[in-house]
């Protein structure tokens, strides 16, 4: 085909430029290319700015809620006076968005430049290396341990966001291992959201929603370990597939003519005849520094509550002594710094451009107004779907707020009382939140970890759809078959 149409071009080139003309219009017609991710996310925001001004102002009563985090009265709403949103506030939604999600614009900002300091000490290299013989005979193995790992993870302490921290680190490995920078991602990402979706032991979703739902902390663990169990199987299966059809053909990759990708390859990929390299007795001091800064960032999380703004300093702190251990000039370890910033600018602007939606629904009160309406929607399925109407609710009101606590402020305490007047279970309406909200947080450009996370894999949103919607598609259907098991059993856990 190829040879075909260039012979064509070569025709159409010594004829008529009006049929050459014609030609290329023809092709320009028939091509699709997703559209920027930057234009997309202006559209979605000039659809919100739209909606300010046909979707009447409403607001809900703000009250205590658990942990003395603020909800809402389900009880409450009440219409008043339509605020749109103007030329001027739409023009400042952007700028809005961004310092709204500032923690998690400068967290990618830092992660990136620290991962690029340490991998001019070379000790990143070095690992990698060592890592790719150890596996070489079985590095599809690889994949399931790691999925395992980060899954049980987010499982039990919820933090999806932790994604950002794997994604650099085992990223070079995916790639010495003949797999791709989709591989790596969607190996972070699917992992990590299944754990946290399903919630065994989760604060953040089963935890926080359980409260307001006014159910005992954490019970229905059974159906849950189930579910997590299932979305992970599932995700493994998928993934696996994945990289073993392109390390069989790297032509299938969606990464294939990437320039970057090819940087990547060209640095981590080595033959089985070279030599293992070496490290120097300042790159092994820097890479026990490495791992006793990866410990301190453990400890933090788990014991101090530690979240993206510590871990923020501790990546400045880290690339500094790790760089300097290494021999680094510090002239070098700024150069390694803005290097890595350059490199995720793009993903970090989108975390907060992606902000801008949820600030004109807002500006505009109309963000509860969607809530009523949404539990209204719900409130007419029929009794036997109750269940899955909630789940669609959830999955769509995600969009806007892609904040799995905020989600569950906002949402549940009209869903839990919504539930027990359709016939629906409060455990069912938690789990409905839990899947609504924690399976559409690795696909909606909204979600600023999830982008900022493809960012440091160098992976754009538009390829990572293609790559994951088969996947979100049964996630949906594994999701709804729990759910109809649980609205059949009238399931309380």
């Amino acid at each position: 085909m190829a040879d075909a149409n260039s012979n064509n071009d070569a025709i159409g080139q010594c004829g008529d430029p009006a049929e050459l003309q014609a030609r290329h219009a023809v092709h320009k017609k028939k091509s699709f290319e997703m559209p920027h991710i930057y234009v997309i996310l202006f559209v979605f925001s000039a659809i919100a700015a739209l909606l300010t001004y046909i979707v009447p102002a409403g607001v809900y009563d703000r009250v205590p809620g658990p942990n003395g985090r603020t909800t809402i009265d389900p009880d409450s709403f009440r219409v008043i006076e339509s605020t749109p949103v103007g030329l001027v506030d739409f023009m400042l939604a952007v700028p809005k968005g961004l310092i709204d999600a500032g923690v998690v614009v400068f967290f990618t900002f830092m992660i990136g430049g620290m991962f690029m300091v340490l991998r001019r000490t070379g000790i990143i290299e070095i690992g990698v290396d060592k890592l790719a013989r150890r596996f070489a005979n079985n590095s599809i193995l690889v994949i399931p341990i790691l999925m395992v790992t980060f899954a049980v993870i987010a499982t039990l302490i919820g933090t999806q966001e932790l994604a950002l921290v794997y994604v650099p680190v085992i990223l070079p490995l995916m790639i010495a291992l003949r797999f791709d920078s989709v591989t790596a991602a969607a190996v972070a990402l699917c992992a990590t959201t299944a754990g946290f979706t399903a919630g065994v032991l989760n604060p953040i979703n089963t935890g926080l929603g359980q409260q307001l739902a006014d159910l005992p902390v954490f019970s229905g663990m059974t159906l849950r370990m189930l579910a997590f169990a299932a979305i992970l199987a599932a995700g493994i299966v998928y993934v696996v597939r994945y990289a073993l059809k392109v390390r069989g053909n790297p032509e299938l990759s969606l990464m294939r003519g990437d320039a970057k990708e090819l940087e990547k390859q060209q640095r981590y990929l080595h033959s089985a005849s070279e030599s293992a390299r070496g490290a120097t007795l300042r790159q092994k001091l820097a890479a026990v520094a490495a791992f006793g800064f990866f410990g301190l960032l453990v400890w933090g999380v788990l014991e101090q509550g530690w979240f993206m703004m510590e871990m923020a300093g501790l990546f400045v702190i880290m690339g500094i002594v790790v760089g300097l251990i290494a021999g680094l000039k510090t002239a070098d370890i700024c150069d390694g710094f803005n290097e890595g910033f350059r490199d995720v600018l793009v993903g970090a602007m989108i975390c907060g451009i992606a902000r801008a939606v949820a600030v004109v629904l807002e500006d505009g009160q109309i963000m509860d107004t969607l809530v009523h309406g949404l539990g209204n929607l719900v409130g007419g399925f029929p009794s036997m779907l109750s269940a899955i109407g909630m789940f669609l609710a959830q999955l769509g009101f995600n969009f806007v707020i892609p904040s799995g606590s905020g989600q569950a402020l906002v949402t549940m305490p009209i869903m839990a009382p919504l539930s027990d007047l359709v016939g629906v279970t409060r455990q069912t309406a938690v789990l409905a939140y839990q899947l609504g909200d924690g399976l559409s947080n690795i696909l909606y450009p909204t979600s600023g970890y999830f982008m900022a996370t493809l960012a440091l894999a160098g992976v754009t949103w538009d390829k990572w759809v293609k790559f994951f919607l088969p996947l979100f598609a049964i996630w949906i259907a594994i999701a709804m078959a729990f759910l109809v098991y649980a609205q059949a059993t009238q399931w309380v856990g």
